[in-house]
């Protein structure tokens, strides 16, 4: 084990990494994280999205190598965004709409404007997957000719437990605070923010880690939710309880909305986004390949089906792959899934290239 640590820190060393700060189109201040190995890169920029309440760093679990390590050993410019979701930034209560219109267009600008590229592929994630496609769908983002998305896009499915609590207890708990937080604990200042930390520790008793714990209660409906305790070696477990902070209540009323629905719809103030994406061809001519953890029990493999059922209507250029044996985040922070999952990615990201 100290050997694997000692070659993580090693590899890490040798990356190069700056902060390139990007301005959303509403004014609110942005960051994309630029990574890159020892020498230039020599294929082009590939920007990686993180999911609700979550960051950049999310990507960066401590495994013997990351989607970062592996993009970037294998030639790619690696861009990680930090957009209104992420927990580095002010907490805002934001919807999918908003990162739709003001975020990501802003940071394919950034990464086009910094590189000289003229193109970008994008590797995107739960709600940073969900606002993604709304941009990339409603014709924003013409500069994008790869997307790899991850959970859930155009169509998103929750067990019926979710349901339950996004149709009924989201609605009261939403009268009492703007946000959920899983760093919440016992010393919380607010009554609320106590009670649901206690109510999910006597619910889930699957590990010691109460971030784990609530992660599951405010996410999905599994014991745990977004991964298989098998499929993370410790150190990630561990890590984990500085990776997640606040989500608005906002996100969950819009997201409630969208599973009533079937299919993504935009909030009351969308702007110029189509008010049914799933009822128009895409506007756009990248490519998906879209990835479902076939245990994902936050956001059913039935969600990227459905999208891919949508997609194969109006084209032939895309494909899914549903995962065994993996979920929701650890299609990315599993201990094997460099082995799994990575290379599958990579070859999607690559096809049409050159």
């Amino acid at each position: 084990l100290l050997a694997i640590l000692r070659k993580m820190e090693l590899h890490k060393s040798q990356l190069q990494e700056r902060i390139v700060p990007f301005m959303a189109g509403d004014g609110l201040e942005c960051n994309l994280i630029n990574v890159r190995g020892p020498t230039s890169p020599t294929k082009g920029p590939v920007m990686l999205v993180h999911g609700a309440g979550v960051r950049a760093n999310i990507f960066r679990a401590p495994v013997q190598k990351t989607l970062v390590d592996y993009l970037v050993d294998h030639g790619y410019d690696v861009w990680l965004e930090n957009w209104r979701a992420s927990i580095d930034l002010q907490p805002n209560e934001w919807t999918l709409d908003q990162a739709a219109l003001f975020d990501h267009p802003r940071a394919v600008a950034k990464i086009i404007e910094q590189t000289g590229a003229t193109k970008v592929k994008a590797i995107i994630h739960c709600q940073g997957s969900t606002s993604f496609m709304m941009s990339a769908l409603g014709g924003l983002l013409p500069q994008v000719d790869t997307i790899i998305s991850n959970a859930v896009s155009l169509h998103p499915v929750v067990p019926k437990w979710s349901w339950f609590k996004l149709t009924f207890v989201i609605p009261l708990v939403g009268i009492l605070t703007k946000y959920l937080n899983p760093q919440w604990d016992q010393n919380a200042e607010r009554f609320i923010a106590r009670f649901l930390y206690r109510f999910s520790q006597v619910t889930h008793n699957e590990c010691h880690n109460a971030v784990c714990h609530q992660v599951s209660f405010y996410y999905g409906a599994g014991f745990p939710a977004l991964w298989s305790h098998e499929n993370l070696n410790e150190e990630t477990h561990e890590w984990l309880r500085k990776e997640f902070a606040k989500v608005p209540i906002s996100f969950y009323k819009q997201i409630t909305r969208c599973v009533h629905h079937g299919s993504l719809i935009p909030s009351d103030h969308a702007g110029s986004l189509p008010g049914d994406l799933a009822a128009k061809p895409p506007r756009t001519q990248a490519r998906f390949a879209l990835f479902a953890g076939e245990n994902n029990l936050c956001f059913l493999p039935k969600s990227q089906t459905l999208t891919y059922e949508y997609l194969t209507k109006h084209r032939d250029t895309d494909t899914l792959h549903v995962l065994p044996n993996y979920g929701h985040l650890d299609v990315f922070m599993g201990k094997n899934a460099a082995r799994d999952v990575f290379p599958l990615m990579l070859e999607e990201l690559e096809t049409g290239n050159g």
